[in-house]
């Protein structure tokens, strides 16, 4: 399974991703900081499965119908930071989808995240990834799910990366950098959180209009899991 997660900076790359989504084979993409208003329902030989509607900048998940067939979809607010409470860029910061693999027989869950600004402290965004892995769990307990995103977490991953184990879910980064505008902050922003994966690598793509770069991720279940699955059907 082929995922690409980008964060549109308040909509300016949204032209580029039916052309990043044919490009690279991608069976989900999920998107950060989208008018989601001004999204179609069809991009890139993808279909929407849903956009949060309570955002000024929200997100979106699109999947390959000949791959999955959509079952449940959940949008979360989480712990507001400062920044969310004066300009409210986005209340609902996670949006997670279950589907079915049509190939393996069981269901998976993805979910597009975006985390509070760099505003907010470490210890806010711990609290919302916290959460939302939590709630993943509520969209279909014990089923493999990876949510990928901006984390807008650039330093202390190796602590971020202890408390996301402790809920049994493992964090994987890019093989480079994806945030670069500002000298100061450039890193590693964008990743994904995943259990019952194997991620076999998630590479960054090359920049288009966002500050942010795409990131794509190549997954499968696990050995574990795909047999748990067959013993299931």
């Amino acid at each position: 399974m082929k995922v690409i997660s980008y964060n549109l900076r308040k909509h300016r790359a949204a032209g580029e991703i039916a052309d990043l989504a044919e490009r690279h084979g991608a069976d989900v993409l999920c998107l950060q900081e989208a008018d989601t208003t001004d999204i179609p329902a069809r991009t890139g030989g993808l279909r929407l499965a849903d956009a949060t509607h309570r955002n000024r900048l929200g997100l979106a998940v699109y999947y390959r119908e000949s791959s999955f067939r959509l079952e449940d979809v959940r949008a979360l607010s989480l712990k507001k930071s400062l920044h969310d409470r004066v300009l409210r860029p986005a209340e609902e910061r996670m949006l997670g989808v279950r589907l079915h693999d049509i190939d393996a027989g069981r269901a998976i869950i993805v979910a597009s995240f975006h985390a509070a600004p760099l505003t907010a402290l470490n210890s806010l965004r711990r609290h919302q990834i916290r959460t939302a892995l939590a709630e993943l769990q509520n969209l279909g307990p014990r089923l493999p799910a990876l949510m990928v995103g901006d984390y807008n977490y650039p330093v202390f991953k190796e602590k971020l990366g202890e408390r996301v184990r402790d809920q049994g879910y493992e964090l994987t980064l890019s093989d480079v950098r994806t945030y670069t505008r500002y000298r100061f902050f450039r890193g590693h922003y964008d990743f994904a959180t995943s259990v019952g994966f194997e991620i076999a690598h998630i590479r960054t793509l090359p920049q288009g209009l966002s500050d942010h770069l795409p990131i794509l991720v190549t997954a499968e279940l696990s050995a574990r899991t795909a047999a748990a699955g067959v013993a299931e059907s």
